[in-house]
């Protein structure tokens, strides 16, 4: 018999690691008549405590990292290739580098009132200050936090537990269930690239492999609480996430059935071959089995790990994630406040939200299909209604659509999926269509 990981150190770490996650990131508070989280809480004590120098760090972060990060492209030195973490938040591709640019080009013109109304007014470039910096400090309050979800066994835990219902539900190997919560508690391109290293690796075909990348990797818990925090609507998360996870493996199920997914082909990786063998032993049940899993992984989990896994996700989201969200999100502002872009192209969709009864329908359409560029512009465009159930419909939407082009929809192109972009655009399309009455149906409910 192998060794046993089931411990008491180990399963100390699993249980009370997990449940501080737990409780830092899902469970609700009082407040008032309605609910929050002590993420939340922590994250309102970190932005006051910064107060109005936060728009100053935020330029400054930016132009920092537009600076390092063309350094980087031109140069390509070593101490940034070779180091994980700096690697991680400066070295990217052309397209990314122009969003970082362009980026610090806007947050020093709205921070210090330079140039075109447009850029720099309430209704534009100065809320993307503002929103980022309600970003910056939940990115901080989470950061060391998130590790106590990620690496104490929980992940494992569910993982197994989840196995039996994968495969006939969804048509992937249970392993999947991994790559799901990895997302769930992660980070969803995290989860594209550990399913691309699966199929590079023979655990996964094709056809598996794109339909977990653009069905399974949704955005993290906690981007998921910025997403309703900005919108005005975190007081509703605990029914706002439960809707997520449910509309989540409602198009999951639905998505596997009907093209472009299921005219992949259902191959491995010819260099490879198939290499999965997935089997529960016989001597352990399920439950026993994904308790040795989540020891295993709390075996490793220390302090250490908490700072290592907690530097890699602020790098992450200080030097990459925030200067896109300013260039994406000021520039589809500035179209939808100062041109008719988005009502012209989303008008369908304004009527299908109309047909479906939801309040200011044409008003929230464009938010339905501009999310395909990047997860967070959807609530920007949102932040301007006034109807509480459609800031609802249109927060859970945005992150059940999940084709982000500036975070996995990029990766999946550049890998070996044959999913281009035009069949990216399809299964978004899909999955927008077939969410909407399901969310609706669930904002009736609960509002």
């Amino acid at each position: 018999m192998g060794k046993s990981y089931v411990t008491k150190k180990n399963l100390f770490k699993f249980l009370l690691g997990s449940a501080f996650g737990i409780l830092m990131f899902l469970v609700p508070i009082p407040q008032g008549e309605s609910f929050t989280t002590l993420l939340d809480f922590l994250k309102s004590w970190i932005k006051g405590l910064f107060g109005s120098n936060l728009s100053y760090i935020i330029t400054v972060m930016l132009v920092f990292s537009a600076v390092v990060s063309v350094y980087d492209f031109i140069a390509k030195p070593d101490w940034i290739r070779k180091n994980h973490y700096l690697s991680r938040a400066f070295s990217t591709t052309p397209l990314y580098l122009g969003s970082k640019i362009l980026g610090a080009v806007f947050a020093v013109m709205i921070v210090f009132k330079i140039g075109p109304e447009m850029i720099i007014s309430a209704d534009t470039g100065a809320t993307m200050i503002d929103l980022c910096g309600t970003l910056f400090s939940i990115v901080l309050a989470f950061s060391f936090i998130l590790p106590f979800l990620t690496d104490c066994g929980i992940m494992e835990f569910l993982g197994v537990i989840a196995k039996p219902l994968v495969r006939p539900l969804f048509h992937v190997p249970g392993r999947a269930s991994v790559d799901l919560i990895a997302s769930w508690f992660g980070a969803s391109n995290a989860a594209v690239i550990l399913t691309r290293e699966q199929y590079m690796k023979g655990f996964y075909t094709k056809r598996e492999a794109g339909y977990i990348m653009t069905n399974f990797s949704l955005v993290s818990i906690p981007f998921c609480l910025m997403v309703a925090d900005t919108m005005g609507i975190a007081n509703l998360f605990p029914p706002f996430y439960l809707c997520i996870c449910i509309v989540g493996i409602i198009l999951a199920v639905i998505i596997a059935r009907i093209p472009p997914i299921k005219t992949i082909p259902n191959t491995y990786r010819e260099s490879v071959g198939k290499q999965i063998n997935e089997e529960i032993p016989q001597e352990k049940g399920i439950f026993a089995h994904a308790v040795e899993m989540s020891c295993k992984r709390a075996e490793s989990f220390n302090v250490k790990t908490v700072g290592t896994s907690g530097l890699e996700v602020l790098m992450g989201m200080f030097f990459d994630l925030i200067p896109i969200v300013v260039a994406w999100g000021t520039l589809a502002l500035i179209i939808a406040t100062y041109t008719p872009v988005f009502d012209w192209i989303s008008y369908p969709m304004g009527l299908y939200l109309k047909l479906l009864g939801v309040p200011e329908a044409f008003a929230a359409a464009p938010a339905t299909l501009v999310g395909f560029t990047d997860m967070f512009i959807p609530a920007l465009l949102s932040v301007g209604l006034t109807s509480v159930k459609t800031k609802f419909i249109i927060g859970v939407l945005s992150l059940v659509q999940i084709i982000y082009l500036t975070e996995v929809g990029t990766i999946i192109i550049k890998s070996e999926i044959p999913l281009n972009f035009w069949k990216l655009l399809v299964i978004f399309l899909e999955r927008t269509i077939v969410a909407l009455p399901l969310i609706v149906l669930f904002a009736n409910l609960v509002l």
